[in-house]
């Protein structure tokens, strides 16, 4: 009666149940859906010893591929949401956090590796190009809601959640080229001249540009399909089809990739460029609740496996050193990077200091270390580098999970409040600065 797979069967169900229900019962606590699922990992591998070990290092390809498949999910619902058209004035706040506070992030990164944790400068850069980008996936629960439907979409996206959503969907592709240059470093030694050409050629320049093409020649041909066929059959945006969603993304990603781009980059254009063709079309309600759901599964998955393997000694390696670097990642190099980045820009302090705070980290930080190591050569460092950045991912989680509703609703309150002082509308409180 209690046989295993029976009892993973009603694991399952519970599992999908509980997620479905978690993230309307805690919107208003300090608790979040990723630290209860870490949490349950942690807890049911401690207390069921004969589960199969899920540990990083013996399953590579497979932590790998899935969390590659939750990312890009993850990266085409970010897409379908924003309201907001790109240009260069109305993505600012994007454009600062992608250009400054990133790249900030990964020198500081970078440096506190070399300087308190005794790494090598590929092993440093690996750890720091893997734990800079706001992760789409854990960062959803500050990340912009389901797509409008109105005219007025664009004016109700407040500036903290469509800057953690925008920053989210681009900069896991931008932090490619950087753990590249991990990866060749590991490869061919730390001197410019024997990794340089090649790097900034390919990864950065052909494998970018080819990124951005593949997504919006991808989404300009899907967005055609999808709302202006000849044929109604076709026209699929008629039929109100969400797992179209799915084939969208792999195949923005698999095109873009087989010609050696950035597939991550190339889904989050795509999805841009498809919201951007009909944008107040109600279709893209369909594909993006589709998209979220699935992404929410596989989210559970991995949060519960990556718990599983703290349970059974993921950790086991770290030390004091370990924990104030993680810490001071978190707290203070994010944070002032984000701070500096958006000096300038046309958010309020409050509104800063949240932008620079939720730098979430998560799923991607796991698929990049997953990658890098199987490309490089990093198998005298693996087990150390699994933990650290096993780490970083888990105090994320806490820390953030526990801060995110009470901030966030902390700025809507205010928000609300000085819009109601400034114009008796509170239907304007989204754009208000605070």
């Amino acid at each position: 009666m209690f046989e295993a797979p029976n009892v993973l069967f009603a694991a399952a169900g519970l599992a999908v149940f509980v997620a479905a229900v978690l993230p309307k019962l805690l919107r208003n606590t300090p608790f979040s859906m990723p630290m209860v699922f870490l949490g349950a990992g942690m807890a049911v591998f401690a207390l069921i010893p004969d589960l199969p070990d899920p540990d990083p290092l013996a399953h590579g390809d497979f932590v790998t591929h899935l969390a590659e498949i939750c990312v890009i999910i993850s990266l085409m619902g970010a897409g379908l949401a924003l309201d907001r058209p790109v240009g260069r004035r109305r993505w600012s706040t994007t454009w600062r956090l992608l250009g400054i506070a990133m790249p900030l992030c990964i020198v500081g990164l970078t440096l506190l590796g070399l300087w308190f944790l005794g790494l090598g400068l590929g092993a440093a850069l690996l750890v720091a190009s893997s734990l800079a980008p706001t992760d789409p996936v854990l960062a959803s629960e500050v990340q912009v809601g389901e797509p409008a439907d109105e005219d007025e979409g664009a004016n109700k996206e407040d500036e903290v959640r469509f800057g953690l959503t925008s920053e989210a969907g681009l900069n896991d592709g931008l932090a490619f080229p950087f753990v590249y240059l991990a990866i060749a470093i590991s490869l061919v030694g730390s001197s410019p001249s024997a990794w340089f050409p090649e790097w900034f050629g390919v990864d950065v320049l052909w494998r970018l540009a080819i990124g951005l093409l593949g997504g919006f020649l991808t989404g300009k041909l899907l967005a055609r399909l999808f709302f202006s066929a000849r044929a109604e059959s076709l026209r699929l945006s008629n039929h109100s089809e969400g797992f179209v969603a799915l084939a969208a993304t792999f195949l923005a990603y698999g095109l873009t990739e087989m010609v050696e781009g950035y597939g991550f980059i190339a889904v989050f254009v795509c999805a841009v460029t498809i919201r951007a063709a009909e944008r107040t079309h109600g279709y893209h309600r369909v594909l993006h609740s589709y998209v979220e759901q699935l992404e929410r599964l596989l989210t559970v998955v991995i949060l519960v496996l990556l718990g599983g393997a703290i349970a059974r000694g993921l950790l086991e390696g770290i030390g004091w050193a370990e924990i104030v670097v993680a810490l001071a990642f978190l707290l203070v190099v994010r944070p002032l990077a984000g701070w500096v980045g958006l000096l300038g820009g046309k958010t309020g302090p409050r509104e800063r200091i949240a932008l620079s705070f939720f730098g979430i980290r998560g799923i991607g930080s796991l698929y990049y270390l997953s990658y890098a190591l199987g490309k490089g050569e990093f198998a005298d460092q693996a087990e150390w580098l699994w933990s650290f950045v096993g780490l970083v991912v888990a105090l994320s989680i806490v820390i953030h999970g526990a801060t995110t509703s009470p901030l966030m609703n902390r700025l809507d309150r205010l928000r609300q409040k000085k819009a109601r002082a400034v114009s008796g509308d509170e239907g304007l409180a989204p754009n208000t600065p605070v």
